[in-house]
């Protein structure tokens, strides 16, 4: 929806899919992510990274949708997330 400025607020989330699962329905939100599914130590590593990612926004004083693809990239990499790159198997 546009401000009053005319200019489209950019938001950003991250969502986190486990998709192994122990039975149990799991699903976490934070104010920028939301994670659902897997087992319970799936699910506890998805919430370990995301509080990661969210502390290292905090200390570059940046929001989600503050970071371009290459930032958001390095700080992924930072708290041990990887790209998968199918094309380079």
């Amino acid at each position: 929806m546009p401000e009053k400025s005319g200019k489209i607020k950019k938001k950003a989330m991250i969502l986190g899919v486990g998709l192994d699962t122990d039975g149990h329905k799991r699903i976490t939100k934070g104010p920028n992510f939301a994670l659902v599914g897997g087992t319970q130590e799936t699910h506890e590593a998805m919430t370990e990274t995301a509080v990661k990612i969210n502390e290292k926004l905090k200390t570059k004083g940046k929001n989600l949708e503050d970071l371009s693809h290459e930032e958001f990239d390095d700080l992924a990499h930072h708290v041990g997330l990887h790209r998968n790159r199918p094309e380079l198997n």
